[in-house]
């Protein structure tokens, strides 16, 4: 599936050169602001990680304080590169253009390793394809390391102390605030945004999208309060465990956002554990009786394979066949997990099919 942004993404690169405006005005009127130097930055080639807005007027230098510590960036990053899934959304969401980023390892419908939205927010900075990291194995530091950036984003990811500290060798990391890929959209941008010296304008993109969450879901009251879990890795062969994200998992925190409720039974094991995900014995499925509505990775076969099985059947939202079955491949399964670019991308069609899953709960 293929789907077309909503109309109402595209306004914002004019709200955060709106906001870079403000601020370089109030810059002005104290007196601390310099015009060569923002004339400078507003010249400078997007391929080279400049902002195609105006400057934020962010202090330098800043502290981003993370997992790994603190990372100081002393000046305001000219080069940006981004590691590990999805980063390179926040500076392209703001205008500025990544000398590198990770490669699209799944969900790629082309396979020329970026995602179709990142394709989109390319052509729209009439910007070339930025070098592509093979993240297949691990981190590809020597390629990272040939892009000579000023500043590395990894604010949603996995690393390791060891990765963070072989990035950190290379340029300032900005990496997770607390768990490995536990970064929720919000602070994704947030984190990233603070350390691209843009704050401000990653303050205003997420007032854009929270605005845009709020219009969606007001069209589709049936998800308020319905309660939801996210099944993960099911193999139709061996339905002997039931495995599922915990509310550590950026696609579980979404449905609070969509209105949803992360049901009781898998908030409770998320209470007892720092994992996004976990596992339950198939023998034990009735504890979650509480689910209303299940969202997974697979096709029709998979339902058909759940409705079948003897002890998976008797959960409430099998039984109604309040199921929402995603394509893990293409571009809709992939943004269930929210990043800035892929969540006004799919969001009313994702919406549209959690809708129609709540209302099989009724």
């Amino acid at each position: 599936m293929r789907t077309s942004r909503p109309v109402a993404a595209r306004p914002f690169a004019a709200s955060v050169a709106a906001v870079g405006l403000v601020l370089a005005l109030s810059a002005c009127g104290s007196g601390t602001a310099d015009p060569a130097a923002d004339s400078s930055a507003a010249a400078g080639s997007s391929a080279a990680g400049s902002s195609e807005g105006a400057e934020s007027g962010q202090q330098f230098p800043i502290e981003v304080e993370h997992a790994f510590g603190t990372t100081t960036i002393e000046s305001k990053p000219e080069r940006v590169a981004t590691v590990n899934w999805a980063n390179h959304e926040v500076p392209l969401a703001l205008g500025v253009v990544p000398v590198g980023m990770a490669a699209a390892n799944f969900g790629d419908d082309d396979g020329n390793g970026v995602l179709p939205w990142v394709e989109d927010e390319l052509a729209e900075l009439g910007a070339e394809t930025p070098v592509l990291f093979d993240e297949t194995d691990s981190i590809d530091f020597e390629a990272v390391a040939d892009t000579d950036p000023d500043v590395i984003l990894a604010a949603y990811s996995g690393l390791t102390q060891q990765d963070y500290d072989t990035l950190s060798e290379i340029a300032p990391v900005v990496a997770f605030p607390e768990t490995a890929w536990g970064t929720d959209w919000r602070d994704m941008i947030r984190l990233n945004s603070q350390g691209m010296g843009m704050e401000a304008e990653g303050d205003a993109l997420i007032e854009d999208l929270e605005g845009q969450i709020t219009e969606t879901v007001s069209e589709h009251p049936e998800l308020e309060g319905t309660s939801a879990m996210f099944l993960t890795h099911v193999d139709t062969a061996d339905l002997s465990t039931v495995n599922f994200y915990t509310g550590h998992d950026t696609r579980t925190m979404f449905f609070e956002d969509l209105g949803m409720t992360v049901a009781k039974s898998v908030q409770q094991v998320t209470d007892e554990t720092d994992q996004f995900s976990g596992t339950v014995s198939a023998e034990q499925v009735d504890q979650f009786d509480d689910v209303e509505v299940i969202v997974t990775y697979g096709d029709q076969s998979l339902v058909d394979t759940l409705e079948a099985d003897p002890l998976l059947s008797q959960m409430p939202a099998v039984e109604n066949g309040a199921i929402v079955a995603l394509d893990g491949t293409g571009p809709l399964g992939t943004a269930s997990n929210p990043t800035p670019l892929a969540l006004p991308y799919v969001l009313e069609d994702y919406a549209d099919l959690l809708a129609e899953a709540a209302a099989k709960s009724e």
